[in-house]
This record gives structure tokens, C-alpha cells and sequence, in this order.
């Protein structure tokens, strides 16, 4: 059975917590409940891991799954999914950004890993804790106390908690699934595009600085996105921009003029013709809207 969603969500009004640092971990029911009670996100450029002691169902990029409860899931960024029979149970999101995790050569080989992206399926389903639900207390106490500890604690957990998470997936990838295909060749350099992306987008808004960063061209670049995510490296640009700006306007307390400096935008008039023409409101009325 499949489904077209037509108007995706946010993710979510972004916790504090993720838009500082790039890691959150939340109950589903909290992320549905900040939501107004809506059912439909995108995972945007975030990396995501369901911890879920209930059964619940799973619609990704149109494609239904049922998935039970014991088991984690594995979604990379930039899905459309919804989610039902969720509210109320046990199931936890951890949230992550590539800049958040990808410290290491080795933590680049698990983000651009089938884990997350295969040609096979938009998920990743492996079992945690069967029906031994003292691992999931275990992790998420942990990560809670070190929270209530000190920061940079919490960061160094929850990086290993993450890591621990794609350790424990690994084991359950059967050998034809472990081969490479052809596709993770154009999701690695799709996956360096948009770390890459992360870090420069306020600088930089043209597809030739990344294409030269990765060393190719625009058109393998183009190509390469195209693939991955079906959208073109130019349009990937705009939508990180795009939300970007839509973020600042509604969470910051800063003026629009200081906004616009902050995104890279040489005035507060390129910046409100950015916003008007990607989002069809001029950034006074999305703020209007918010307060």
C-alpha cells in the first residue's frame, strides 16, 4: 500500500537542545503533541533512530511499515514519513545531525553506510532489545543523567550512544546486504555535498563551490544529488537556505536586518526577496505569524 504525502511538517519546532548542539532525543508522542498533533514530518538533513518497546506503523516515502515493537529503525535524512499507533507508547527519536556525529574518517564510513542509505529500502529495521526492555531504560537513564551533568558530557554520550546504536545494526546486515552498490558511491559524495552544505551555506549559495570542494564537476554533482535524493544540488541549496531563514525568523530575537547578515545575504532586501520568492511570505509576515 502506498500513500502520497502532499504537504509535509517540520519535523518538529525544533527543541532547543537539537538547534544547539544537533543531537535531541524525544518521545514520539512529545514530538506529535509539539506538533499540534500531527502525524507527518521530514527528516530534513537530520539522521534519525526509533527506539520503540511497542509496535507501531511507519509510512516512508509512501511505503508502509509495520514495525514491531523490540526493534530500532534506521532513517536517513531528507524522508517524508508519518506515523501511526505511536501516541502514548514507548518509543523514543534520537536526532542527529551529520556535523553533530561526523568527527572521524570512521564516522563518515557508518553515516554514508547502508544503515542509512541502501537501494533496497528507505529504512533500516534491526532488533535492540527484543523483549528485554532493560537495554532501552539503561540508554535513555544514561543519556538523562549526563544531560543533567554538564554539556560537553552529554555530547560525548550521546555520540556514543549513536555509535553504539549503528555497532548493534551492523550485526544484523546479512552479506548481500554488506556489499557495495553502486548507489553508495553517489550517496557518499551526496552525503560529503551536504555536510559540506551544513557548514558552508551561509558563505557560500552556488553549486560550483561544493562541486569544487568535492573535486567534480557541477553536472556529476547534479547528477549525483539527483540520484540520491531526487532533487538537484541547486534546489538542495535553496531548501537549507530557505529553512534556515524561516528558523531564524521564527525562533530568533533578532532583527530581520541581523538575520540576513547572519545567513550571508548582502542585505535585508536580497534576503526578503529569497524568502518571499521560496516561501511566499515576506519574513515580517512569518514572524507576524509566529508571535
Amino acid at each position: 500500500m502506498k500513500i502520497k504525502i502532499t504537504s509535509p511538517i517540520s519535523m518538529y519546532k525544533i527543541t532547543d537542545q537539537l538547534k544547539k548542539i544537533g543531537f535531541s532525543i524525544n518521545l514520539i508522542g512529545d514530538i506529535i503533541r509539539r506538533n499540534n498533533y500531527k502525524n507527518q514530518f521530514s527528516t530534513f538533513e537530520y539522521f534519525c533512530i526509533l527506539i520503540a518497546e511497542n509496535d507501531f506503523d511507519l509510512y516512508v516515502s509512501g511505503v508502509l511499515h509495520n514495525v514491531k515493537g523490540g526493534n530500532s529503525i534506521y532513517i536517513g535524512p531528507q524522508k517524508d514519513i508519518e506515523i501511526f499507533n505511536a501516541y502514548g507508547k514507548h518509543i523514543y527519536v534520537i536526532a542527529f545531525s551529520a556535523a553533530f556525529y561526523d568527527k572521524t574518517s570512521k564516522d563518515s564510513i557508518f553515516l554514508n553506510s547502508q544503515i542509512f542509505f541502501n537501494s533496497h529500502s528507505e529504512i533500516f529495521i534491526a532488533p535492540y532489545f527484543g523483549t528485554n526492555k532493560y537495554n532501552q531504560v539503561i540508554l535513555i537513564e544514561r543519556l538523562m543523567k549526563f544531560q543533567s551533568k554538564n554539556e560537553s558530557l552529554y555530547i560525548s554520550a550521546a555520540h556514543n550512544a549513536i555509535e553504539g546504536l549503528i555497532l548493534d545494526a551492523y550485526l544484523h546486515l546479512d552479506n548481500q546486504e554488506s556489499e557495495k552498490d553502486d548507489r553508495l558511491d553517489y550517496v557518499s559524495f551526496a552525503n560529503r555535498f551536504r555536510v559540506l552544505l551544513q557548514r558552508d551555506f551561509r558563505s557560500n549559495k552556488k553549486v560550483l563551490h561544493y562541486a569544487h570542494e568535492l573535486n567534480i564537476s557541477v553536472r556529476r554533482l547534479t547528477e549525483i544529488t539527483e540520484r540520491a535524493y531526487g532533487k538537484s544540488a541547486k534546489q538542495l541549496i535553496i531548501d537549507k537556505v530557505k529553512t534556515e531563514c524561516e528558523k531564524a525568523i521564527k525562533l530568533s530575537s533578532f532583527t530581520i536586518s541581523e538575520i540576513a547578515y547572519d545567513l550571508g545575504f548582502s542585505d535585508e532586501g536580497n534576503f526578503s526577496n529569497f524568502v518571499k520568492k521560496h516561501t511566499g511570505k515576506k519574513p515580517s509576515e512569518i514572524r507576524e505569524f509566529t508571535t
